[in-house]
């Protein structure tokens, strides 16, 4: 999220931080290149900057109701143990291999080191690792597997259970599990983590940096999101991939064995409620369910599926059981009358309009309070009469994308970015791409692959965002064309306001403050063929006093600041009048920047810590509703 008003692309007006003016210099002073991270490391910072800010969430966390709920909704267990709470913790030299002796303190899982919530805000440098300690009861099972789960923990990790090393992992934003059944014991077990944290170079970090500003935020390290164990059948489900067909009203439901014997069955009950509407068993790797007069999934009715999936063994016998549900819909695009692209959501015609939301927290950082704070402010987003989110940089617990499933509203989800961009030609013809080595490009693969096969049955998810603007873009055509083939139901908007390669299905244009669209570089045809966007816009700033993450920096918006909340309001309806009269020229979405304040930006429509909320769910909602209407002679 950088402007062209920033950069000084569209506007020569400087624009006002705080107190002070200036121009494109404050773009320039942003954090980003590794000379700013070397420099960091070398003066050693240990504190990030502790702002008094909490929500009122953050005020009722306690070691007991620390992130109590099921973490993984579209495979449930009934058997699982919560490790979440309070671990020791230690930092000591990278180059130390054994675990500390003496602990430092202790630190509440899972919010990270460098977070309030967490309890130490301290910060963890490259030359740093970071250890957890803790120990669990556990009763194993003749013939049943014990799996040690991690929602996520940035960025690389070791794990110990009573002495032995149980697996390594890489990647700070996706779900990972090992298998530890013949480590742990009946009784009394130890646990040890090890993290090493880079926030630098390729490592996908999002927006994390070593000096905290602007548009950059607070670095976070090691475990944030739960922590968690379960008991498994000797045979089990490990996966379901489950797609759906709007047209025949299917749902086709793929499940991944671990350790079937042969012979073994999947049965498939699909509930709507408690009523059984479809029911099938076999031993096929495929198996589709036809719901008659099924209830499609959308964000004016976001009817779910209830599926209970189960492993027969020959017998007939139970082996694993796992409850899951599913949204019946089907993403598309069609070319209106005047030859535009638009989205199409189970055959019709819609406007995506959403806000950019960064899901940062004052007290959690990336970690939400809780779950009812983060279902919050999807459901604050549902009643301003918004129907789609772009998930900026960040891949949320997920729980968030069940909550969305369940509220009904669409997701652009973005990938999680790094460093090494090329030059920002935005949608000039001749783009340039940055040159990454084959090792980085591997694991931002590597990564984006597990991001979308831990996503991926999510109904409200209806685009993937490989790129944000031009930060890691590199090898466009090849992740682009990648993309589309892992995941043909949905589409691809390969580099949100970035530097346009014909790939995927969207072309996509980045203004502030009000929002535009560069048609005339469209010239000869190069945009046939892709839905025109507008994927940022707004980032009107207001401040509110005694809601500042800190009130001694420079808190700030694209464009002057309001001196009033009715000259604030004007602007926000502003953007929206000209946002209506682009979809009228062709554009088929708009993301306003942004759903809260994060640190030193104040232009959110809640202050960082959700305490006030600067434009109201109804007035926006009113303000809304001329996006969504259709022209009669489309109807």
């Amino acid at each position: 999220m950088m402007s062209d008003y920033l950069l000084g692309r569209f506007h020569s007006k400087p624009f006002r931080l705080g107190s002070c003016l200036a121009a494109i210099c404050f773009c320039c002073s942003l954090p980003m290149a590794p000379a700013n991270a070397q420099e960091a490391n070398e003066r050693e910072v240990k504190k990030p900057f502790a702002s008094e800010l909490i929500t009122k969430w953050g005020e009722e966390v306690t070691a007991e109701n620390a992130w109590t709920e099921y973490p993984r909704p579209q495979l449930e267990r009934s058997n699982w143990q919560n490790l979440n709470g309070k671990w020791d913790y230690a930092v000591r030299l990278e180059t130390r291999k054994n675990a500390p002796k003496k602990w430092d303190g202790e630190i509440l899982v899972p919010y990270c080191l460098e977070s309030r919530l967490g309890g130490v805000q301290r910060l963890l440098t490259p030359k740093d690792a970071l250890w957890y300690h803790r120990t669990f009861t556990a009763t194993p099972v003749e013939n049943e597997r014990t799996l040690l789960n991690f929602e996520a923990v940035d960025y690389e990790c070791e794990v110990f259970v009573n002495g032995s090393s149980v697996g390594t992992h890489k990647g700070g934003n996706t779900p990972f599990a090992f298998d530890i059944t013949d480590e742990v014991k009946a009784g009394e077990n130890e646990l040890i983590v090890r993290v090493e944290d880079n926030t630098q170079e390729y490592q996908l970090r999002g927006k994390q940096v070593f000096n905290a500003g602007g548009i950059w935020y607070t670095r976070v390290s090691g475990i944030w999101q739960t922590v968690w164990l379960e008991q498994v059948p000797a045979s089990y489900i490990e996966k379901l991939k489950i797609a759906t067909d709007a047209e025949n009203g299917s749902i086709t439901v793929r499940p991944t064995l671990k350790g079937a014997a042969e012979g073994a069955k999947v049965k498939v009950v699909v509930k709507d409620g408690e009523q059984v509407v479809a029911e099938q068993m076999s031993d096929q790797d495929s198996i589709e369910l036809t719901i008659e007069n099924a209830k499609l999934w959308s964000p004016d009715s976001p009817h779910l599926y209830t599926l209970e999936v189960s492993t027969l063994a020959a017998d007939g016998s139970s082996a694993d059981s796992v409850k899951s549900y599913a949204g019946i819909r089907t993403v598309g695009k069609v070319t209106d009358k005047d030859g535009n692209l638009r989205f199409t959501l189970n055959g019709k015609t819609i406007f995506h309009f959403g806000p950019l939301d960064q899901g940062w927290w004052p007290d959690g950082l990336l970690t939400p309070p809780s779950d009812e704070a983060m279902a919050s402010d999807i459901e604050y987003l549902k009643a301003a009469g918004f129907n789609m989110i772009r998930k900026h940089i960040k891949v949320e617990p997920r729980r968030y994308y069940y909550h969305c499933d369940k509220l009904g509203i669409m997701l652009w989800q973005d990938q999680v970015s790094a460093g090494k961009g090329p030059a920002w030609t935005r949608l000039a013809p001749n783009p340039e791409d940055a040159q990454w080595p084959d090792s980085a490009h591997e694991q931002y693969m590597v990564e984006l692959e597990r991001m979308i096969d831990t996503l991926e049955n999510h109904p409200s998810i209806v685009v993937w965002v490989p790129f944000n603007e031009a930060w890691g873009q590199h090898r466009t055509m090849e992740v682009g064309k990648w993309t589309v083939e892992r995941d043909p139901s949905r589409l691809v908007n390969i580099a949100s306001g970035g530097n346009f390669w014909p790939v995927g299905d969207v072309v996509d244009a980045h203004q502030y403050p009000h929002p535009g669209f560069p048609f005339e570089r469209g010239e000869g045809g190069r945009f046939d063929g892709f839905i025109k966007v507008v994927g940022e816009f707004g980032g009107h700033g207001y401040p509110i006093k005694e809601h500042l993450w800190n009130p001694e920096t420079r808190n700030w918006g694209y464009g002057d600041l309001p001196q009033t909340k009715e000259e604030y309001k004007q602007r926000y309806e502003t953007s929206i009048e000209r946002l209506n009269s682009l979809r009228l020229q062709g554009i088929a979405a708009g993301v306003y920047t942004q759903t809260t304040d994060v640190e030193g930006e104040i232009n959110g429509l809640m202050t960082y810590d959700r305490k006030v909320i600067k434009l109201p769910a109804e007035d926006l909602a009113k303000l809304h509703q001329p996006l969504y209407e259709v022209p009669a002679d489309e109807k």
